[in-house]
């Protein structure tokens, strides 16, 4: 199976996550997960998306086996997690002041699929994504964010930065570019990295699913 890439957005994010999603190839093995923060509001992401997508786009559903080439989007007050396969939705408490929320998603990936994960942190208010894109690093995972300069609202992405060292960070353009390629590739390829914990990140995660 191919890459997991995992994206979280918050405000001034859905211009990036459309660059990103577009630039994917129809023949992409890639699974592609998005947190981004609608709160409780109706979301359209997934009918947008699929306006330049090549792949399917569709919000995420409990039980939900994953399958290579498709997009998944959180739904409306849901935290996403993946699970070995399967996608699993809660309304747990709100992580950073919201739900979905990027840090669930981007943990329980990296617990699930360690190096094989792709975590990019985009444009948004606050501080979420930042633990769990330092977790999918210290999991042997890519950690590519935003470069901050060009981002609409640099709040996460530099969160992201003071978190750990991500392994690039980059205009848009590039991020879609190397995703792009990575999942023609098949596999991330990222360098062999020890297994360190990351403090206070797993505690996100609901205790069956540790």
């Amino acid at each position: 199976m191919g890459p997991i890439v995992v994206i979280a957005a918050s405000a001034g994010g859905l211009t990036p996550i459309k660059q990103i999603v577009a630039a994917l190839p129809a023949s992409c093995s890639a699974s592609v997960f998005i947190a981004w923060h609608t709160g409780s509001h109706p979301s359209i992401v997934p009918e947008i998306l699929s306006m330049t997508s090549r792949l399917p786009v569709g919000h995420g559903e409990d039980g939900q086996h994953i399958e290579a080439g498709r997009v998944y989007v959180a739904p409306p007050d849901k935290h996403m997690y993946l699970d070995h396969g399967v996608i699993r939705l809660d309304h747990g408490a709100k992580v950073h002041f919201t739900r979905p929320a990027a840090d669930p998603l981007f943990v329980s990936a990296a617990k699930a699929y360690r190096e094989r994960v792709i975590g990019i942190d985009l444009s948004g208010y606050g501080g979420d994504g930042a633990d769990g894109l330092a977790t999918v690093k210290a999991r042997g995972g890519l950690a590519l964010v935003q470069d901050p300069e060009e981002a609409e609202q640099p709040s996460m992405p530099w969160a992201a930065l003071m978190a750990d060292h991500p392994d690039a960070s980059l205009p848009v353009a590039e991020i879609a570019s190397r995703v792009a390629a990575l999942c023609c590739k098949g596999e991330a390829d990222p360098p062999p990295r020890s297994d360190h914990g990351v403090a206070g990140a797993s505690s996100i995660l609901p205790a069956n699913r540790s």
